[in-house]
């Protein structure tokens, strides 16, 4: 099997059209078209419909884009390895959609800079989706917030740990944390993801009822009802790093004050570990005091 012919299937699948993909990959429609074909009669399998315009990719056809991913990705890495050069290819990442997500593209822009050679493919996802994709050899890592159902076959290494606040806006001069949950309206965060349930968890443990005004699933939502008025909320400190947060009145949330766990998780056999360690350590000293090292 060429790995012409995978690169050429992958530029169709990422670019729409036989064409454009021979733009990209330097053939005419016909080179790219005859490419296809030769690969078709290689794998015995019928890859796109060509009765639609522009044609699509057949069941057969998505499995072998996976393959092709694979094996290109595996030739990347080969190739880096035996320049001498590991800190090189493709890392295919995943994150959570919350405030971790305001650290990962910093790191990887530092990554970036420091490694010329290294390319990122982001995605975002749950938790339990990254999961399954790192231990499925989809994603080489993804950052998750601490998780129970983190498989044998994964390692989660934390890199963050960080205080939860309780915040209210400018010029709130009521400064116990209970009287306020009590009494304010609140601004719930509302998701299926760890943060929510530790947020909760700790307000019924605390005995607190809260007059919720509204139920909001990303945090930057919430800081920003917060900021207007609408009432007050609890939030990670990862996410207070705007100038604007700053006039935010904030208050130790929890007794003793609840903390927070992110971190990556990984196969404990990888052949990125060495580039998922030299963003462990990126992304832990952007957390400044709050950055853990790794301990392996």
């Amino acid at each position: 099997m060429d790995t012409r012919q995978l690169k050429t299937l992958m530029a169709i699948v990422t670019n729409g059209t036989f064409a454009k993909a021979g733009d990209v990959v330097g053939l005419t429609p016909s080179a790219v078209s005859q490419q296809i074909q030769a690969l078709e009669i290689e794998l015995n399998a019928t890859l796109f419909d060509r009765t639609s315009r522009p044609p699509k990719l057949t069941p057969q056809g998505m499995q072998v884009i996976e393959m092709a991913r694979n094996i290109l990705r595996e030739e990347e890495d080969a190739k880096a390895s035996l320049k001498g050069d590991r800190i090189a290819g493709t890392l295919m990442l995943g994150s959570v959609r919350s405030s971790a997500l305001n650290l990962l593209p910093r790191a990887i822009v530092q990554m970036r800079a420091q490694y010329p050679e290294l390319k990122t493919n982001l995605r975002i996802s749950l938790s339990s989706n990254l999961i399954a994709d790192v231990a499925g050899g989809r994603l080489d890592a993804a950052v998750v917030a601490e998780h129970m159902g983190i498989p044998p076959a994964l390692r989660w290494s934390p890199f963050l740990r960080e205080p939860l606040w309780l915040i209210a806006p400018k010029g709130t001069t009521l400064i116990d944390p209970q009287q306020l949950l009590n009494e304010r309206p609140f601004v719930r965060f509302r998701s299926a993801v760890p943060l929510a349930n530790l947020i909760d968890t700790e307000i019924s443990r605390l005995g607190i009822v809260t007059q919720d005004v509204a139920e909001i699933d990303t945090i930057g939502s919430i800081l920003t009802c917060v900021r207007q008025g609408l009432g007050v909320s609890v939030v990670p400190h990862v996410a207070l790093q705007e100038p604007e947060d700053m006039d935010l009145v904030r208050l130790p949330f929890g007794r003793p004050q609840v903390t927070r766990q992110i971190g990556i998780v990984e196969r404990t056999v990888s052949p990125r570990a060495e580039i998922i360690a030299r963003m462990h350590e990126t992304l832990a000293n952007l957390c400044g005091d709050h950055g853990l090292a790794r301990t392996d």
